[in-house]
């Protein structure tokens, strides 16, 4: 079990390990967290406060046109390095508490979260079971069946793979098992995942470790969603890349005679998702938050923010076939600017 008054790692760990990733060290970056252990620091701290911090800090190099895609999965090889080493340290002591299914959503292939709640949960006892990325329904169902677990948890980082949570979530409460999801794509409180119907939310390593640890034993099947709004993010997602192809061909940013910035598609996909995730949870804050999203790609890299706004006017008409998106992009799209 996991010590009450944890030792967590000092800035000084934090600098060097970020220093290594820089570097492109794997070695150094994984002999730091194997020393950070033998020290007697905290694993589940290590994860959070060293790994994911640094991971955090490279996503926004690259949101800020610093770093390259590249040197970004570059950075997260180190990182999924840098984990396993947890991983082996906290795994050489035996389970005490029941099993638990970690999982991503389908279309979901950011595994390093998984990963580092795998490990926090083993840290605390838990027979964890890492299912890694992108993880079908039907793969949960039959592990629901095969292991009977006492809880499944889910990570999910990008908005589009909420309609899989979802999916998740009717699998495992339908068994009567309880979830607990997070990710980035659940933002910074519980209710996306209230919404989905899920049993708890953790906002971090710390928080899913917390919320396992108070599920209740039985849980009933999750209640069905909206049946219009439901209807409507089914209708999107089938359309996606029709809209895609229209939303390329108006907006000025991709329609001209320049090769379009190498972004492009995601800012196409994060916007639809984000629609879709509205329609999913009533939570309207994803538009307005991908809008500053966009709009920071775009300043970044030379654009100006008429060019977002004009986004949002390319991004109506095309939504003409779906009136509930159309209306929460004309709603709230704008007051990320």
């Amino acid at each position: 079990m996991r010590s009450l008054n944890p030792t967590r790692p000092g800035p000084e760990a934090f600098r060097a390990y970020d220093s290594a990733v820089a570097r492109d060290d794997a070695g150094a970056a994984t002999a730091l967290v194997e020393r950070l252990l033998d020290d007697g620091v905290d694993a589940v701290s290590i994860l959070t406060d060293v790994i994911a911090a640094a991971q955090r800090d490279n996503g926004t190099r690259w949101q800020r046109g610093e770093w390259t895609v590249a040197r970004e999965h570059a950075a997260t090889a180190i990182a999924v390095s840098a984990t396993k080493a947890v991983t082996r340290y906290v795994r050489r002591t035996p389970p005490t508490r029941g099993r638990v299914l970690v999982a991503c959503a389908e279309r979901e292939w950011h595994a390093l979260p998984a990963m580092i709640i795998d490990c926090a949960l083993r840290t605390d006892g838990w027979d964890s079971i890492l299912m890694g990325a992108a993880t079908s329904p039907v793969r949960l169902n039959q592990y629901l069946q095969d292991y009977g677990p006492e809880a499944v948890a889910v990570s999910c980082s990008v908005l589009g793979s909420l309609a899989a949570t979802r999916r998740f979530i009717e699998a495992s409460t339908a068994a009567g098992v309880p979830i607990v999801v997070g990710g980035p794509a659940f933002g910074a409180d519980d209710v996306r995942a209230k919404a989905l119907g899920a049993t708890g939310w953790a906002a971090d390593a710390d928080g899913a470790v917390t919320a396992i640890a108070r599920l209740p034993a039985v849980v009933p099947p999750a209640t069905p969603l909206p049946a219009a709004a439901a209807a409507e993010q089914g209708d999107l997602e089938h359309d996606h890349r029709r809209i895609v192809a229209a939303l390329r061909s108006s907006w000025s940013v991709t329609s001209g005679s320049a090769p379009p910035p190498d972004i492009a598609d995601d800012v196409f996909n994060q916007l639809l998702h984000a629609i879709s995730a509205v329609l999913l949870t009533g939570d309207s804050r994803p538009v307005p938050e991908t809008a500053a999203w966009i709009a920071d790609l775009m300043i970044t890299r030379g654009r100006t923010i008429a060019v977002v706004h004009e986004l949002a006017d390319r991004a109506a008409a095309a939504l003409s076939d779906h009136p509930l998106a159309r209306d929460i992009v004309e709603t709230h799209f704008a007051d990320g600017l």
